[in-house]
């Protein structure tokens, strides 16, 4: 069962990938003069100290983005570890480092941070950021204040999954939606189904980017299946990529708590995929799990469509 408090997970291999994506397709989208409204559904609290209570309770961050931080960017005189990094891995490092001190890695952003980063005020992209859960609400206000972004950033305390609908489409027909709710309840697989079915018919030209855990549930499984079959009915393309680090090797300290496994993987599935994302990709995920696996189960897998 996870935690609905993202700050559990910050910075493990699961926002890797999901962050390493969404900068790709970022990138590609904000290359177009025309505006770009950007809508995070589960905005959560948009900074993340790695070295807090929550990401050392659950060490996520150890064999995520700390793992590859030290493996690909360590301190001279050190070498990465693999010698021609993939752009997509040294573009992701570039922005995690921009948020720290040079050589330390203490502050993740989450993916509010990374979104207003990469939008241009000139172009007059917008971003929309939903959150429910009372504390990160509060953090995820008083983080974005500190940015004083204007009426470039939105936030609202809302279900995401209906007030994403009043933003689509946008004036300017553009947008990108990343939907990667906690799924601690069964029935969020459902609500992302239906609410792919319902935006497709809103707006059928969008990007949408939903993240989802692979878990030993039958409705984790079934959802890459679902996304396919509408995305295919409405004659658009996707992409499916997932990630999985493997099982680790037992390394409970004597006097520490145990730590189970935890989430060893996860996928991201988009539809209107930008046509940059695919070849991207083929560079990067196996130069990730060179750096992140750990063990039996490890693996990547990339596919596509349309």
């Amino acid at each position: 069962m996870f935690s609905y408090r993202h700050a559990f997970h910050a910075g493990s291999h699961a926002d890797v990938l999901k962050h390493m994506m969404l900068i790709a397709m970022l990138r590609h989208l904000t290359q177009k003069e025309t505006a770009l409204t950007v809508i995070d559904t589960h905005a959560g609290a948009g900074l993340y100290r790695l070295d807090g209570d929550y990401a050392g309770k659950s060490g996520e961050a150890a064999d995520g983005v700390i793992k590859l931080f030290a493996a690909l960017a360590p301190a001279p005189p050190a070498q990465p570890q693999i010698k021609d990094v993939a752009p997509l891995l040294q573009d992701y490092l570039g922005i995690l480092a921009a948020f720290n001190a040079p050589g330390q890695l203490k502050i993740y952003p989450g993916s509010p941070f990374i979104e207003q980063r990469l939008l241009r005020e000139e172009a007059r992209d917008k971003l929309k950021l939903f959150e429910l859960h009372p504390t990160d609400i509060k953090a995820l206000a008083g983080n974005i204040a500190q940015l004083e972004a204007g009426r470039q950033v939105a936030v609202a305390r809302q279900d995401g999954f209906e007030g994403l609908k009043a933003f689509l489409p946008p004036p300017s027909r553009r947008a990108l939606v990343l939907i990667d709710p906690s799924y601690e309840i069964k029935s969020d697989y459902q609500k992302v189904t239906a609410c792919i079915q319902d935006n497709l018919k809103r707006f059928a030209t969008g990007t949408y980017a939903v993240w989802y855990p692979i878990i030993p549930r039958p409705e984790a499984h079934e959802l890459p299946r679902r996304l396919k079959t509408l995305t295919t009915q409405a004659g658009k393309p996707w992409l499916h990529a997932t990630l999985s680090i493997g099982q680790a090797e037992e390394r409970n300290v004597p006097g520490e708590p145990e730590r189970g496994q935890g989430l060893t993987a996860s996928g991201m599935f988009v539809i209107n995929p930008p046509h940059t994302l695919k070849a991207a990709l083929q560079v990067a995920l196996p130069q990730l799990l060179q750096v992140l696996g750990r063990g039996r189960g490890q693996g990547q897998t990339l596919e596509s469509a349309g």
